[in-house]
């Protein structure tokens, strides 16, 4: 028999650790060629790590949740064949190349400690048999017909609660309040629910792994490293509401129209004049990249937690391009499908709610970037119109910039301009 060493390889540039987001294997299981081990994260890919050889795991690098270095051993699996040497056998260099797929995570993958040992435990010795136990004598069953003391108040409470008040133990010569309190504390775990009340759960602690650990180190960095401020703005978006029903009325094949596709071309519209609000802001090298074309980060809400993928060039698309783009991406991420190269390298980020919408947000940038626009649901209300009052559609638009880069004059200037594509939605195809 020979032992296989398979070292975590070089899963991207510049990564040093990889996190274990699952594994898909047990000490003391066979392993087939090719299967799968083990899925390692990286910023915010996960990457399918598989067996290069056929045996029997005897060695797992660590738990799911733990950092693993790249080099390092992350299995050790037993294979057929001649001994050599000591019986190790080296994996294939770190910087040998592997093949990338992004998977969502692995929902209650298992953890398996290193401590745990393949080879079965050796049997007990047989327990000499017992003699048998004497029969229980018969407990007296509780006696609910004595009369009860209690005050109206005690009773009532205790009918609204579905208690019998036979079963609780009064301190003095009658049942009081603090009898009843107690009964409820200590007898509602032995059976006691009172009609329409909830039972309290057991407290679950969850380990913060992969996708929730990425979210939560990246948005602690963003709120440390990022002076926010936050500017909301009221928009009329009646007619564009009308010109997307006439839109979507007269599609065709073509994809169903948002909100959304309309709100990015008016935002690539609005950059060239605002290029501040489209850029990088390197913390150590001290230096705001403005950049050309719009990478628009589209945040989406999927079974792995938030995850972000990139519209390249936004400003070359029109709005059923747009459409198209924003539906493929969102499936991809929400199918863990979604490519390494469509998960970076955005310039500006969009998050909405949706439906769900809200009054107003005050989004937290991603980093490096340094302003995310926050559409929020759209209401109906009657406003005025001169002399006259009309019935509305009006949007709150919130825009969060990081204030080294970006002034509040410039952020309110910027979403201003947006406002006057959104409520004239013809000028979003004019020349």
């Amino acid at each position: 028999m020979a032992r296989y060493s398979f070292r975590l390889p070089d899963i991207g540039e510049g990564i040093a650790e990889a996190e274990i987001v699952a594994w898909h294997v047990k000490i003391g299981e066979r392993v087939e060629e090719d299967a799968q081990l083990a899925d390692m994260m990286t910023d915010k890919a996960t990457v399918e790590m598989e067996s290069p050889v056929s045996g029997i795991v005897v060695e797992l690098a660590g738990e799911v949740g733990d950092l693993i270095p790249i080099g390092s051993t992350l299995a050790v699996i037993e294979t057929d064949g001649a001994e050599e040497d000591g019986g190790d056998v080296e994996a294939p260099p770190a910087d040998t190349p592997v093949e990338r797929e992004i998977v969502a995570e692995t929902p209650g993958a298992e953890e398996i400690s290193v401590a745990e040992v393949a080879a079965p435990a050796p049997a007990a010795a047989p327990a000499p048999t017992p003699a048998p136990a004497p029969a229980p004598a018969p407990v007296a069953a509780a006696d609910h017909s004595r009369a009860v003391l209690a005050s109206p108040a005690v009773r009532a409470r205790a009918k609204d609660l579905g208690v019998d008040l036979g079963q609780v133990q009064a301190e003095g010569d009658r049942i009081r309040h603090s009898d009843l309190d107690a009964f409820l504390r200590y007898s509602g775990g032995q059976g006691y629910h009172a009609p329409g009340a909830s039972r309290a759960r057991a407290d679950e602690p969850i380990k913060v792994i992969g996708m929730r650990r990425k979210i939560a180190e990246n948005m602690a960095a963003s709120k440390r490293a990022i002076p926010h401020f936050t500017y909301v703005e009221e928009m009329d978006v009646t007619a564009l509401e009308d010109m997307r029903a006439d839109l979507n009325a007269n599609r065709g094949g073509r994809p169903k129209l948002t909100m959304l596709p309309f709100l990015i071309v008016a935002i690539c519209r609005t950059i060239p004049q605002f290029p501040m609000i489209n850029a990088r802001y390197d913390d150590e090298g001290g230096v705001v990249t403005r950049y050309g074309a719009v990478h628009l980060g589209m945040a989406t809400q999927t079974d792995a937690g938030l995850m972000v993928p990139v519209i390249r060039d936004a400003q070359d698309k029109n709005v059923w391009q747009l459409a198209s783009e924003i539906t493929r991406l969102a499936e991809a991420a929400r199918t863990g499908k979604a490519k390494v190269e469509e998960l970076t390298g955005g310039t500006l980020t969009v998050t909405s709610l949706g439906p769900l919408g809200g009054i107003a947000t005050t989004p937290v940038i991603n980093r490096p970037e340094v302003a995310i626009i926050g559409p929020n649901k759209i209401v109906e209300r009657p406003v005025f119109d001169g002399d006259e009052i009309r019935r509305a559609k009006l949007m709150n638009l919130s825009i969060s910039c990081d204030h080294r880069v970006v002034d509040g004059w410039d952020a309110a200037s910027y979403v201003q301009a947006l406002k006057k594509l959104i409520e004239t939605p013809v000028l979003l195809f004019a020349d």
